[in-house]
């Protein structure tokens, strides 16, 4: 059962409704905060939506980030380094805020920096500065209270990941209080063509979507413009995280990597 928090549409579900609209999938890319550094970080962020992004993920830098491939281990690794926190991300929200009203931003990480900062303190400035979801890895649906019921509260999307060991019996707790949309990460089938991923991928997000009622994105290992369009067409969006950092990583100018970014768009939006 999702409850529904508010009868005001937040941009998330403004966005796919939109792009449902025009017959499109969505484009969701995630990018590290402060990767490698502030001001090229938030140069990207800037260039997204120009180069087909649909949803900003801003990945969050931890010290811990247990649940991240090595690619996004480095790059939080580079962000702290650099000195980026919270408030810095905050921060980069809103002076992309104040160029673009429309796209969503989620904020992708661990429950820690946003204990630390404080709870209530963190949802009044998030929403202050235009976040629209939260999606917190090591938050499981047993702790809804600490942050997933108090973000809803406040007008803030709370995402769930599910991946393929959420069974049906496991699959309502996740998806009890999530809104916005559900991103399935898929651990199976890395290797072999994109449309032999599609194939595995494709029951799993129509399972999820008849339990759910949300919209469903997929991200896993999606590194060229045929994958993208292959996870779009069996989903309602691709999202792709590793292959964008890893251009950064490789010091490409932010023309370049966006240049690539538009690649991955084009593919997920062919759909």
């Amino acid at each position: 059962m999702i409850l529904n928090w508010s009868t005001k549409m937040t941009r998330i579900d403004q966005t796919f409704k939109k792009l449902k609209s025009e017959g499109k999938k969505a484009f969701v890319s995630y990018i590290m905060a402060g990767d490698p550094d502030f001001e090229t970080s938030l140069e990207l962020v800037m260039g997204l939506p120009a180069a087909g992004v649909d949803i900003i993920e801003l990945g969050l830098p931890f010290t811990d980030p247990m649940a991240d491939g090595p690619t996004i281990q480095l790059a939080g690794g580079r962000s702290l380094d650099n000195g980026m926190t919270l408030v810095k991300t905050l921060e980069m929200a809103k002076q992309f805020r104040e160029k673009d009203n429309n796209t969503p931003i989620v904020i992708m990480g661990y429950y820690n920096p946003i204990y630390s900062y404080g709870v209530e303190q963190f949802l009044t400035d998030a929403k202050s500065v235009g976040i629209d979801g939260l999606i917190v890895v090591d938050l499981p649906p047993e702790e809804d209270e600490e942050l997933c019921i108090p973000a809803q509260e406040a007008g803030i999307n709370f995402i769930r990941l599910a991946t393929p060991t959420t069974d049906n019996n496991r699959l309502p707790k996740v998806l009890q209080n999530t809104s916005g949309f559900v991103y399935y990460v898929s651990i199976t089938g890395i290797t072999g063509a994109a449309e032999a991923q599609a194939l595995d991928v494709g029951p799993e997000v129509a399972r999820i979507q008849q339990n759910s009622g949300l919209p469903v994105v997929v991200g896993f290992g999606i590194n060229t413009p045929d994958k993208a369009k292959a996870i779009a067409e069996v989903a309602d969006g691709a999202v792709v995280g590793s292959a964008i950092v890893s251009e950064l990583a490789k010091g490409k100018p932010v023309v370049d990597v966006l240049a690539f970014v538009k690649t991955l768009a084009d593919g997920a939006h062919s759909a």
